[in-house]
């Protein structure tokens, strides 16, 4: 399982998402069949980090998006730097 971030250039924002297959959800994104991401295409995939199983995914994925994902990345490269 997976939690990833992806970037639009075009509307310039951030999305954070639990996966299974990410190669196929983000195929399924930039096709414009996620709701949610429709108006974003092209999406690109900045970050993934790979957890356990989806209950682990999902407490990532909400606290990513309860810090601010662009925050989040900011402090996560930090850390890895230091």
């Amino acid at each position: 399982m997976f939690v990833y971030i992806l970037y639009s250039d075009s509307i310039e924002q951030f999305y954070v998402g639990i996966a299974a297959d990410l190669q196929d959800r983000l195929i399924r994104h930039n096709r414009g069949r996620s709701k949610s991401t429709k108006r974003g295409i092209p999406w690109s995939l900045v970050k993934t980090v790979k957890v356990e199983n989806r209950s682990e995914a999902m407490r990532l994925e909400k606290k990513i998006k309860g810090r601010g994902i662009k925050r989040w990345l900011e402090e996560h490269d930090k850390s890895r730097s230091a």
